[in-house]
């Protein structure tokens, strides 16, 4: 049998990062999590049965299907308090696998990105309430001549998730108190040593939208996307640990790198969005070109 073809693994790619919309997903019987009358994520049933132990903090109604934070949870403060105290308990049980990853970072809650947070959880148990989590993503890259390369970083053995593997040049989450561009800056000298002066000139490129599950449960991500042009003498170092070594390659050694497994999935769709709007994937030469667009952009 013949080795899949790139598209067909990228096209695999895709579907793992947006298995939420895929058949036989578990969409279909979590219950919508509200809070003050505002969608805010989707509670896999598992999780459900067990806050239904905790009524004064979750009100879980099963006809119509909902969680929610009880109506007497007013404040922002009071519901991170109350949540919180509820994780805290739910970890030291051992309830679920996700709680293991625990960070001690929160993560504000709210239903778009613009609305003032609702109240903001701990980072590693967003995925039992199944809540939109938002980051930032850098694409370093460099002309050698005239050919473009890219900066990839490759995450550090110590890591809890994806360890080891192909990174972008910087990356990380939104946390409380910080915006996009201060997380940008932020993680371009935390993990790339690279000056904010410099950092500061990475230009937003848009976003990029998917929703998976796996055992932890349920990741619905909006990234925000950076393009950062480097000088050619420029070589990012590593800063805070978070990364072990980095790599300049031409674009078709990216592309290749996208279609392996040794690529931090949702950092291969980064990647993916910059050979895509740098030309370096063509419509008339990729047939599924729609659907590899189309695949880095499915909100929940």
């Amino acid at each position: 049998m013949a080795a899949p073809s790139w598209s067909e693994r990228v096209r695999e790619l895709l579907k793992r990062m947006n298995n939420f919309h895929e058949p036989g997903s578990s969409q279909g019987r979590c219950l919508p999590f509200l809070v003050a009358g505002q969608r805010v994520g989707s509670v896999p049933a598992p999780v459900a049965q067990r806050l239904q132990g905790y009524p004064a903090v979750f009100s879980v109604c099963p006809e119509p299907g909902r969680v929610e934070l009880h109506p007497d949870l007013v404040t922002p403060p009071q519901r991170t308090a109350a949540v919180g105290q509820v994780l805290g308990e739910l970890r030291e049980l051992g309830a679920f696998p996700c709680l293991r990853e625990w960070r001690d970072e929160h993560y504000e809650v709210r239903q778009r990105f613009w609305d003032p947070p609702l109240f903001s959880m701990e980072r590693a148990a967003t995925a039992l309430l199944g809540v939109r989590c938002y980051g930032a993503h850098v694409n370093g890259y460099t002309w050698r001549g005239d050919q473009l390369c890219m900066w990839l970083g490759r995450r550090a053995l110590t890591k809890p998730t994806y360890p080891g593997q192909l990174d972008n040049l910087a990356a990380g989450g939104i946390a409380v108190g910080l915006g996009v561009r201060e997380t940008l800056l932020k993680e371009c000298q935390e993990e790339a040593c690279i000056p904010p002066a410099l950092a500061a000139q990475a230009r937003p490129v848009g976003t990029i939208s998917y929703t998976y599950e796996d055992s932890r449960g349920i990741f619905p991500e909006c990234q925000f996307v950076f393009d950062l042009e480097l000088p050619e003498a420029f070589k990012p170092r590593v800063g805070d640990g978070e990364m072990q070594e980095f790599y300049l390659l031409g674009l078709d050694e990216v592309k290749e790198a996208i279609a392996s497994r040794d690529f931090k999935p949702n950092c291969a769709l980064v990647a993916l969005d910059f050979l895509i709007r740098h030309g370096h994937i063509q419509p008339n030469h990729e047939p599924h070109y729609p659907e590899l667009i189309e695949g880095l952009h499915r909100p929940l």
